[in-house]
C-alpha cells in the first residue's frame, strides 16, 4: 500500500462511519495500518493529505498507531 491507498482508506473508513463515530474510526485506521505506515516511514500528514479529511485529525491517526502496540481490532 502507498501513500495514496492509506489516503483513501482512511477516507472511506471516515466518511463510512455511524455518526459520532468518525474519530474512533480514525483511531482504528491507525490501529490497523501501523505496521504499513511504521515499515514505510509514510508522513500521516501526507496520508491526511491523500484523504482529504481535516489537517487537524493527524494526531487521531497517530495515537491509533500508539494504540497498535497494546489492542487488536475486532474483525
Amino acid at each position: 500500500m502507498n501513500v495514496q491507498d492509506l489516503g483513501k482508506t482512511l477516507s472511506d473508513m471516515y466518511n463510512k462511519a455511524p455518526h459520532g463515530k468518525q474519530v474512533a474510526q480514525i483511531h482504528l485506521f491507525g490501529v490497523k495500518y501501523a505496521y504499513i505506515i511504521q515499515r514505510n516511514n509514510y508522513s500521516v500528514k501526507d496520508i491526511i493529505a491523500a484523504s482529504g479529511i481535516n489537517p487537524s485529525y493527524a494526531t487521531e491517526v497517530s495515537k491509533g498507531i500508539k494504540l497498535s502496540e497494546y489492542v487488536v481490532p475486532k474483525n
